[in-house]
């Protein structure tokens, strides 16, 4: 039975722009003064040179984003500035006020990732930190107000975390956790890598894999490590995004790793609370020329309005970020080339990757933050550089892309040390903004859409009650006219990041969503119609 329910919380009015979205850098006059901490001391040890990530969350329950920046720590041998991870409060007005004492999250490991999830069910988002050594997870109290409960939620796995996901796998209606892990790393026994004669980083393949950790959410009695039973106890890999996505359309949320330089996985659910992993039967543990990918971030998306979940993967500098189609019954296609994806990302090291709709006309686009690892890198390759722009790709809506980056504003002109980024309305004007992590540049980045909301769009909040309260999983498909769009509610995706978890949905110049159908992990559907467009709602499960 179908089971109506709407509630509206703003209608915002719509805008004409005359021109495409232009991106404006706003990180100081927005009161962003993050300045990142690689620990680096010329002994080149890996975990300087990776970069971290940063979470879009309502910490405090106001509606609007406020941010977290993940930092990273002082190695052997370093001397300089050090300081924790940086909590920063959304004013409403533009600009963000830094709160980390008083939210009391500013843990001081070596940080990588952020994930951000309701998993107790209390109606605010909790949030879990990502380390290379212990995990932390900081539940919040109220009124964005944390407390760490690692010890007692028994989650601070210690191995090199990467990127980590909550996700309802089991549909019981909580949320777990997976934290991806990268490599066995000790700097004690620290490996000395050359280029000719230049001191590099030594590449993933030089200290053995992880595998990553899958945490059930078993409620009262806390969080139960159960990876070996879920069949995702594997060290093969080098684990640095893990994002969940349906790609099989069977109601619950498979999971794609990206390795690097080793085969990614594909785990698929099965549904009994155990996964197999189908990552080369399926097409997307290697690219099309048969060659493991130096992958790094990644991300589902269905690109092409097909109903069907594609992967996106941003790769090394001299390789092509790889764009995976899904052709249904379980296989993918690398149409990279075909999509126009292949040449433009060659001269870039690729870290983020993510769909997202910038210009609001309903066709996912693609951005990729771009930055190298080594320092010194044009000392061995003096065809690139160590800062790197970022690139944004417009969807056209026949299959391929236009790399646009150069016509999107000067924010996508600057040239710095960009890994982690993550997605959201930090604005509430109903388009997509941008924060970027640069791992070596003076300053962080924070990317406003100016013009992307000149379209129609309609904002979405799903709220579990028999489902997880985050509606994480929840599948949307709304039907306005000649355009279908499915996606999915989430947060985690791209690299080590967490993102605004409403559900920006572009119409292009349709007034109004015609059909509305929410699919909820809990196998409830609703349906809402003759939804008017430029508003934000929320739509409650029910039961």
């Amino acid at each position: 039975m179908m089971r109506y329910v709407l509630f509206l919380l703003v209608t915002v009015a719509y805008p004409v722009a005359a021109q495409a979205p232009q991106f404006v850098e706003i990180t100081e006059e927005a009161g962003l003064d993050f300045r990142y901490v690689n620990g680096a001391s010329g002994h080149k040890y890996m975990v300087e040179a990776v970069g971290s990530g940063a979470a879009f969350f309502d910490s405090d329950g106001d509606g609007w984003l406020d941010l977290y920046i993940v930092n990273g720590a002082p190695m052997p041998g370093y001397r300089g500035p050090s300081s924790p991870n940086a909590h920063y409060r959304n004013q409403q007005d533009g600009t963000f006020a830094a709160v980390t004492a008083a939210a009391g999250t500013g843990d001081d490991g070596f940080g990588m990732g952020a994930a951000v999830g309701d998993y107790d069910d209390d109606g605010d988002a909790d949030l879990y930190v990502t380390n290379y050594g212990p995990n932390v997870l900081y539940r919040n109290e109220g009124a964005g107000v944390f407390a760490d409960v690692t010890t007692v939620a028994v989650v601070g796995d210690g191995g090199w975390g990467t990127h980590a996901a909550f996700v309802d796998y089991d549909r019981d209606g909580d949320l777990d956790l997976y934290a991806a892990n990268y490599m066995e790393f000790d700097p004690s026994q620290n490996e000395e890598c050359f280029a000719g004669t230049v001191r590099i980083y030594c590449g993933p393949n030089t200290y053995p894999g992880q595998a990553g950790v899958l945490y059930r959410n078993d409620r009262a009695r806390g969080f139960a490590d159960v990876t070996a039973e879920a069949g995702l106890a594997d060290d093969s890999g080098r684990q640095l995004a893990a994002v969940f996505g349906d790609y099989d359309n069977d109601g619950d949320a498979d999971l794609f790793v990206a390795n690097d330089k080793r085969p990614n996985f594909l785990f698929l659910n099965n549904g009994d609370g155990t996964f197999s992993e189908q990552g080369a039967e399926a097409g997307v543990a290697y690219n099309e020329e048969g060659l493991a990918e130096s992958a790094m971030g990644a991300d589902w998306g269905d690109y092409d309005n097909d109903g069907l979940l594609d992967i996106i993967v941003a790769t090394f500098q001299w390789l092509p970020n790889t764009l995976y189609h899904n052709d249904g019954d379980g296989f993918f296609t690398d149409v990279t080339f075909a999509a126009n994806l292949g040449v433009s990302s060659v001269p870039y090291l690729g870290m983020t990757s993510a769909f997202f709709d910038y210009d609001n006309d309903g066709l996912l686009d693609v951005f990729v933050s771009n930055g190298h690892l080594d320092e010194n890198v044009e000392e061995y390759d003096p065809a690139t550089t160590y800062p790197q722009r970022n690139q944004l790709f417009r969807n056209r809506g026949d299959g391929t892309f236009a790399e646009v980056t150069e016509h999107s504003g000067p924010g996508l002109l600057v040239e710095r040390v960009s890994h982690g980024a993550v997605f959201g309305d930090c604005d509430n004007d109903g388009d997509v903004d941008i924060f970027v992590s640069d791992s070596a540049a003076p300053h962080c980045t924070l990317l406003r859409n100016d013009g992307g909301n000149a379209n129609h769009y309609l904002t979405v909040e799903a709220t579990g009650t028999a489902s997880n309260r985050d509606g994480i999983g929840a599948r949307v498909r709304a039907v306005a006219g000649d355009l279908v769009q499915t996606r999915e509610i989430r947060r985690s995706y791209g690299y080590m990041g967490s993102n605004d978890v409403r559900l920006t949905l572009g119409l292009g110049d349709r007034a109004q969503v015609d059909t509305l159908q929410i699919y909820w992990p809990s196998g409830a559907v609703q349906t809402l119609l003759g939804v008017e467009a430029d508003q934000r709602l929320v739509i409650r499960e029910e039961r």
